[in-house]
């Protein structure tokens, strides 16, 4: 999330490509280190001098993640992604700082991250974590079959990722037993001659698998 790929020969105002390379990649193993407030310290100078240069967006916002402070990650990565629409790094990014924490998320800011990270995978269907994210917060709408289509990609992507593979397998579990509940209470309202939707009216959160 944090890392740059387009440094080389970069200069700012009154600066040189080392200097550049050189807060890029500390401000980069200091946000690995998880110290995201010495991160912003460095970056900000050279922010001023090139304020929409993506890599530097791109640090500036994961370390403004890593404070929680979302809607200030969110406008630096939106002015970037606008320059440069290409980056997938910067969409990434821009879909965490939309999300914010998942367990307090809205609709709007899910649909907001949902949005930015389809964007990732139209620029590179192999990004990584992308798929794991979508899993993450379609599980948390509900919906299951979705969830669990995301997180076999992202074992497609990348076959050891074990947390997409525990999610798969225990959603896969619950998937089968939601089935065979609604397979039972057919057979009941068979029996029973009750046939409460009658009307074709599906009732929303029971997706049918195709």
């Amino acid at each position: 999330m944090t890392e740059h790929e387009q440094s080389q020969g970069r200069t700012g105002n009154g600066g040189n490509g080392a200097d550049y390379r050189t807060i890029l990649n500390e401000s980069a193993r200091l946000l690995r280190a998880n110290r995201p407030g010495e991160a912003i310290a460095m970056l900000e100078p050279l922010q001023a001098d090139l304020p929409d240069d993506p890599d530097i967006a791109i640090n500036m916002g994961g370390a403004l993640i890593l404070q929680r402070k979302w809607s200030k990650a969110v406008k630096i990565l939106k002015r970037a992604v606008e320059v440069s629409p290409d980056n997938v790094l910067l969409w990434t990014n821009l879909a965490a700082a939309y999300l914010g924490r998942l367990e307090t998320s809205g609709p709007k800011h899910q649909a907001r991250a949902i949005a930015a990270y389809e964007k990732a995978l139209g620029l590179d269907p192999s990004t990584p974590n992308v798929h794991y994210h979508l899993g993450l917060i379609y599980k948390q709408q509900g919906n299951l079959s979705r969830s669990s289509a995301m997180f076999q990609r992202a074992l497609e992507v990348n076959p050891e990722d074990r947390d997409a593979r525990f999610w798969m397998e225990r959603l896969s579990d619950q998937i089968v037993e939601i089935e065979r509940e609604k397979r039972l209470k057919r057979s009941k309202q068979d029996r029973s001659g009750a046939n409460p939707d009658g009307n074709g009216y599906r009732p929303p959160g029971l997706e049918e698998e195709s």
